[in-house]
């Protein structure tokens, strides 16, 4: 039988990609403990449309 834990999937979203216009899209999937960070995650990653490290924010 599987643990029951705090951690769960999400997904990161380029929020500067999104507000640009340019096709495609940047996301990440990744893991966080609800019961450490309850509010929504932000991560700087690499956008490969954008050829940069962006903040990325978790979505629901």
């Amino acid at each position: 039988m599987a643990k029951k834990g705090n951690r769960v999937q999400v997904i990161l979203e380029c929020i500067e990609h999104k507000e640009s216009g340019v096709p495609g899209m940047s996301r990440y999937i990744t893991t966080k403990n609800k019961k450490n960070t309850p509010d929504r995650m932000e991560r700087k990653k690499y956008n490969p449309c954008l050829k940069r490290v962006t903040v990325h924010r978790e979505i629901k």
